[in-house]
């Protein structure tokens, strides 16, 4: 049987159908189905979009994946209505509107190997003589965070610019691990920085625009400072007395000694305003002295948004020191080690250092530039060795160990899992 255009694309790009389909989160067969015989899973509207983006960024282009993909006869759809058009659309077919919708330029290349959430079964935990599982309600205290040379830097950094004042954003991959840092921060300053007052406006709905939910304007973030610095003082009633109120009170506390940190998570959907909002509260001052030291925390989409070559908000991104969270392949066994022993094992009784290896090697992905046309392709390698990705892949493999009798987790489990 003739291969079909997209089995041909996927050959010539150099991926695997079996990569693919993790990636995709489906199984081989209904992956070979779909590339072979273009039957496509009707209850993922959106995995026309998806697999469109993971063949563009390893080098195709939006003409070679349309023509790959079979689209459906004409039909009267609404565009407005994707998730609508894909059910109306006829079996085996690809949708219409997902094939007219553009393909993100920027996405977040962390998603596209971090498995499905994994749980330790009760046998594994018994095959393996774990007290615990070391991965889910793990971090309890401050002794149970894992501190690699990296995460002590961001650690440090996080520090002093608390202390010290600046503008400063902390960026990492969904699952990288800045909810802990975070956490291990605000623990230490409750530790042993009782000086610094931390102001948290809420981001509980914060969405970059008021279409997808509610925006986090700068008076939002001056009651934040009224209410943390004073709480007992009500906000003045103007934005002009607000504004002074600000400064007053940070001046009086400064002058006590108290230092003040804005710490704003998911920071990838501040609005343009606020973000560039933001200079002007990290340049309120008390004389020379800086009263507001700034901390957002957020995912790579911060960062693209922080470029300097971003005119909407060059004034800030010129001042803001960014610090990023690194993958974990570098320091795996060291990781591994320290988790599995906080939950009363060895390294070694659990996985192998093949294993290790192996799902290393998992969670790397292999980013081609260039055009398959031309036959100039580039291979950018990737690590997504992420301490939610690490952990669900090895909660996999240890299911399957555990299943199969077997003594540790090897590297043929870790590619089987």
């Amino acid at each position: 049987m003739m291969a079909s255009k997209l089995n041909r694309l996927i050959a010539a790009l150099g991926l695997k159908q079996a990569h693919l389909a993790r990636a995709l989160g489906l199984s081989t067969g209904t992956f070979s189905d779909l590339v072979n015989h273009g039957r496509w899973p009707k209850k993922n509207p959106d995995l026309a979009i998806r697999l469109g983006d993971r063949l563009r960024r390893a080098g195709a282009s939006e003409t070679q994946i349309r023509r790959a993909f079979d689209p459906p006869p004409p039909s009267p759809l609404d565009s407005s209505a994707p998730e609508k058009n894909a059910r109306r659309s006829s079996a085996g077919r690809f949708p219409a509107a997902l094939a007219n919708a553009a393909i993100p330029e920027h996405t977040n290349q962390g998603e596209e190997m971090l498995l499905q959430k994994q749980t330790l079964y009760a046998a594994t935990r018994k095959h393996f003589n774990l007290a615990a599982d070391p991965f889910t309600n793990d971090i309890r205290e401050a002794a149970d965070v894992y501190l690699s040379p990296d995460i002590r830097f961001v650690r440090e950094t996080l520090w002093q610019h608390a202390r010290h004042g600046g503008l400063l954003a902390l960026i990492g991959e969904s699952g990288s691990g800045k909810s802990t840092v975070v956490a291990d921060f605000k623990d230490r300053l409750a530790r042993e920085g009782r000086d610094v007052l931390i102001i948290e406006p809420s981001v509980l709905y914060m969405e970059e625009n008021d279409s997808k939910g509610k925006t986090l304007k700068s008076a939002s973030i001056v009651e934040a400072i009224i209410a943390t610095a004073a709480p007992s003082t009500p906000p003045r009633r103007t934005t002009e007395a607000r504004a002074r109120q600000v400064q007053q009170l940070l001046a009086a506390g400064h002058r006590a000694g108290q230092r003040h940190v804005l710490l704003i998570e998911e920071a990838h959907c501040l609005p343009t305003p606020t973000l560039k909002h933001l200079k002007r509260f990290a340049e309120i001052r008390d004389g020379l002295a800086p009263l507001l030291a700034i901390i957002l925390v957020g995912q790579p989409e911060l960062k693209q948004r922080l470029a300097v070559n971003n005119a909407e908000v060059r004034e800030v991104a010129q001042r803001c020191d960014i610090v990023e969270l690194p993958p974990l392949d570098g320091v795996l066994a060291d990781y591994l080690k320290f988790k599995l022993a906080r939950a009363g094992a060895e390294l070694a009784s659990v996985i192998s250092p093949e294993g290790i290896e192996a799902l290393r090697q998992r969670l790397t992905l292999a980013h081609k530039t260039g055009s398959a046309k031309t036959g100039q392709l580039s291979t950018q390698w990737i690590s997504l060795a992420y301490p939610l990705a690490v952990a669900n892949a090895l909660t996999a493999a240890m299911n399957l160990a555990a299943h199969l009798g077997a003594p540790q987790v090897d590297a043929a489990i870790v590619k089987e899992a």
